[in-house]
């Protein structure tokens, strides 16, 4: 605790710091949180100016989260959308198809949530389920799944030839911290409804999925529609730098005057690039 006369000297954060660790208080922990609070305040403020780019240049922008579970892809969705305009902004995290949407062509219950002109829509996971998910757990037979594999860059070409944005985040998380964020769930009464026992099976499985992720990448990485990987052992920080990654994409009015670095840390944030399966991740 600080006394009365020390608090009297404080006139500034420069201030507090100084006495704080005169008096042997442990301030970094609420220092980095401070930090990252006034970053990704300002980088909010940016999404907001794009969003008004989009708005009126009539543009179309799907942003699509990736990832194996608890790899913080909703918690990163809330903060990009925290202060946009919902008239403008959509999330679309679709539940498992119906009966009706089963006999379907696959891409069809997808193409009715893509972006409107002057629209951002972010996919809480999206048609690249069938790359992955369904595969390893079995909720697709092997021909829907080669059907997909050969349809997929031919329909996101398709887009990008319509003008379509789409940007493809790879949330990327070590098998450690997932284990961590799955028993952080299952201890919070909070966040006990996000664990499911296709969490446990994820684990199990850990194996198959880096095995059709990898596939996956190398079968629809594409100059027209590449996949950025993010590293979110951190989620705080890989929601920052997937934030700057956006930004870094298109040359909106103010971006030249802003007060943040737009630009992501290519540690984080990298694009994919070919590498061994047998990597922990």
């Amino acid at each position: 605790m600080l006394t009365r006369e020390q608090l009297q000297e404080i006139h500034s954060r420069t201030d507090l710091i100084a006495v704080a660790e005169q008096s042997g208080l442990k301030l970094k922990k609420h220092l980095r949180h401070h930090r990252y609070e006034a970053e990704l305040a300002a980088l909010q403020a940016q999404l907001v100016n794009l969003m008004h780019w989009i708005e009126q240049e009539g543009m179309r922008l799907a942003i699509i989260f990736e990832g194996r579970d608890a790899a913080g892809k909703g918690g990163s969705i809330k903060r990009f959308v925290e202060h946009l305009n919902p008239r403008s902004t959509r999330i679309v995290a679709l539940a498992k198809p119906t009966e009706v949407e089963r006999g379907q062509w696959y891409f069809r219950r997808y193409i009715k949530e893509l972006p409107n002109p002057g629209q951002i829509v972010f996919f809480d996971r999206s048609w690249y389920n069938r790359a992955v998910v369904e595969p390893v757990m079995g909720f697709c037979t092997k021909p829907e799944y080669r059907r997909f594999m050969a349809q997929v860059t031919e329909f996101e070409h398709m887009l990008y030839e319509d003008g379509v944005h789409l940007v493809k985040f790879w949330f990327d998380i070590s098998r450690k911290e997932q284990q961590k964020r799955f028993d952080g769930r299952l201890e919070n009464p909070l966040k006990q409804w996000k664990f499911s026992p296709v969490d446990l099976r994820g684990q199990e499985l850990w194996g198959d999925y880096t095995t059709y992720k990898e596939r996956m990448f190398a079968k629809t990485h594409t100059p027209f529609s590449p996949w950025t990987i993010v590293d979110t052992d951190d989620k705080r920080v890989a929601r920052l730098e997937s934030m700057r990654h956006v930004l870094s994409l298109f040359d909106y009015p103010g971006r030249d005057q802003a007060q943040v670095e737009l630009l992501p840390d290519p540690n984080v944030v990298r694009r994919y690039f070919r590498r061994g399966l047998a990597e922990e991740r």
